[in-house]
């Protein structure tokens, strides 16, 4: 039996407020009763030892027991909500995604292994099992990867057992939402579907597949929680998690969960500083949100989340938090319907690869090396140039784009790297980094040149490679008569040692037994031109690289702004909606080269400097095309949705 009596008393306060609902389905956090009919259901880690009760997402997601349990609930609200005019959308579960390695979760493993290989021969040729007399004469013989008695424990499974498995639970946890999509739409054909996501930064899911069933994808943007217990994040991580967001159906987004104050479970993050909501919210809807929810409304008396504080006090007092809120929600009542319906264009990408990810987990490398962070570290030099960064998945059409970054793209397939090369031939500018075309799809290391498929259209092979200690650096040289030459960058964490077939040098080493052998080079291929960056270099190097690269494209960056004030363009049709955001503690001044006007407050600003506060954003009008700007994105995934008034 159903009780939704207290949902249906909720729902109609809001409605009789006015205020839309999005309802998630409750599958993330089962009550204890139904743990209890399902004893087996309890996710089992890595560790081999099961979850017990008292967290969330305990479950198993291939348990069919629970699977039939979260379809029941599924139909049941949908069934209840269907028709009710208040509802307009729905979540599925919450913030998808821990690995499972149970005995349920290992058989479902042999089914999915048949269905790809089809026989024992193919799958133990794949993965190279007669290293360690690994052959497997019978399916039930394959083991989940737990962790081993090995010293580096999980890391010691067969790379190709491992990375099918990672394929597996994504694929699994793809299959359990697709369950609930398929009865909410049969049921609810005009409310939405969506699913909260997190961010650039989760490595447990192939995001690109999970965003496939959905009609536009949610996230939810956290600066400051108890688990990144720092003053001042750079506001480039939260930008490359919108342009993920962004990229993951080439189209808006929501923030479904918003940070409204200090965040944390056991320890309370540092408090968002006067202005920073705002801050942070407006960011969301300059790279793409198309609606904020903030989350939570009032800061909750119990349970484990009791400091992660809402717009409202324990107590229920209208604060600081709450004012700041309502005066961004007045501000949007004023310029929603100008934003609505606008989207982000670039012409720049960056390719992300789950496959690539998972194989990292597996076989890091260097222990230094963190493939989000190395994005980032790239994406970071364009963010600080206002230069707008896609991100695509290597199915992707690359053709709309005139600078692609392919970075370490470790597990690399010969369509992607036949699409990379069809991009460059026909005049695209592409720069590879190290470690991108070591593996194939197996996760077996290729037999030919690094960087495999790519090493043609680079003009270069790998002769060997140097794997540097933690803290360990040498500087870069450029050559004389390139436009880099006299910055000094450092290479750290990998050295490519290169051997040039085609290419022009345009970087060296200095130190060490390959001082004096390439660093970057660049080979003409066709119309276009493949650099490749032989090292995990420092912030000088892809900064270099960037004005580099950017130069090569014939793109100019965004205007120029001081350190930590973003500007950031939403196009609706060929009109510009411009957000200057001051991401900074000090007064901030952004020349302008004229024909702006404000948006809140209509007054024209022709050839002067904006003077920006401590945390302000400004948001602008300007009818002007750049030359040269096109358009990617597919529109808009919706409304601007209003904050409480």
């Amino acid at each position: 039996r159903f009780d939704f009596d207290w949902l249906d008393r909720a729902i109609e306060v809001l409605h009789a407020h006015g205020i839309q609902v999005v309802l998630g389905t409750p599958t993330a956090s089962p009550p204890p009763w139904v743990m209890a009919m399902f004893p087996d259901a309890y996710r089992v880690p890595e560790s081999g030892l099961p979850a017990t009760y008292g967290n969330r997402r305990e479950y198993c997601p291939t348990h069919t027991g629970y699977r039939e349990r979260s379809r029941l609930i599924t139909q049941a609200m949908a069934d209840h909500y269907a028709d009710h005019p208040a509802v307009i959308g729905w979540q599925t579960d919450n913030e998808f995604g821990d690995r499972c390695h149970c005995e349920q979760c290992r058989a479902a493993f042999h089914t999915w292994l048949q269905r790809k290989y089809g026989s024992l021969d193919a799958l133990n040729t794949a993965w190279g099992t007669i290293f360690w007399s690994h052959v497997y004469t019978d399916w039930a013989q394959i083991p989940a990867p737990l962790a081993t008695a090995a010293p580096f424990g999980n890391g010691s499974h067969n790379p190709g057992l491992a990375l099918d498995y990672y394929r597996f639970m994504s694929d699994t946890y793809v299959a359990f939402q697709h369950e609930q999509v398929d009865i909410l739409r049969s049921t609810c054909p005009t409310h939405f579907i969506t699913h909260n996501l997190m961010g650039a930064g989760y490595d447990r899911l192939d995001y690109f597949d999970l965003a496939a069933d959905l009609d536009f994808v949610s996230w939810d943007n956290y600066r400051r929680m108890q688990w990144t217990f720092r003053p001042e994040v750079p506001p480039s991580e939260a930008a490359l998690s919108h342009a993920v967001m962004r990229g993951l159906k080439q189209r808006n987004f929501w923030v479904m969960e918003q940070q409204a104050g200090s965040g944390g479970w056991q320890i309370v993050s540092v408090a968002p500083r006067p202005g920073e909501l705002q801050l942070w919210a407006y960011q969301s809807i300059a790279h793409g949100a198309d609606a904020i929810i903030f989350f939570r409304w009032r800061t909750a008396h119990f349970g484990t989340e009791q400091y992660w504080h809402g717009l409202l006090e324990h107590d229920g007092r209208t604060g600081r938090r709450y004012t700041e809120v309502k005066q961004m929600g007045a501000e949007l009542a004023r310029v929603g319907s100008q934003i609505a319906g606008s989207d982000v264009r670039a012409q720049t990408a960056i390719l992300l690869d789950y496959d690539t990810r998972f194989a990292f987990q597996i076989q890091a490398n260097n222990p230094a090396f963190h493939y989000t962070a190395h994005l980032h570290d790239i994406f970071q030099a364009f963010h600080r140039r206002n230069v707008t960064v896609d991100v695509v998945s290597p199915e992707s059409d690359f053709a709309a784009y005139k600078l692609l970054i392919v970075p370490a793209q470790y597990v690399q397939s010969e369509a992607t790297a036949a699409a990379i090369e069809r991009f460059v031939k026909r005049g695209g500018i592409v720069l590879v980094t190290p470690r991108t075309g070591v593996k194939d799809e197996t996760n077996t290391v290729v037999n030919m040149p690094l960087p495999g498929h790519l090493a043609t259209v680079c003009g270069i092979e790998v002769e060997e490679y140097d794997s540097l200690p933690e803290g360990v650096s040498q500087p870069l040289a450029f050559d004389e008569g390139t436009a880099m030459v006299g910055r000094a960058p450092q290479a750290r964490i990998w050295c490519d040692v290169l051997r040039v077939t085609q290419a022009r040098v345009i970087a060296r080493y200095t130190s060490d037994y390959y001082a004096g052998t390439p660093a970057v080079t660049a080979n003409q291929y066709g119309a276009g031109h493949a650099i490749y960056a032989a090292t995990f270099g420092d912030s000088e190097l892809y900064d270099t690289l960037a004005d580099w690269l950017l130069d090569l494209a014939g793109m100019e960056g965004g205007p120029e702004t001081p350190e930590g004030v973003e500007w950031c363009v939403r196009w609706n049709g060929q009109e510009r909606i411009i957000f200057v955001l001051n991401h900074t503690t000090e007064p901030k001044q952004v020349p302008l080269d004229g024909g702006y006007v404000d948006l809140l407050t209509h007054r024209v600003l022709a050839s002067a400097t904006l003077e920006l506060r401590p945390h302000q954003v400004v948001m602008l009008a300007a009818e002007r095309m750049p030359t040269g700007a096109t358009g990617t994105s597919n529109g808009g995934a919706g409304r601007i949705a209003q904050p409480a008034q």
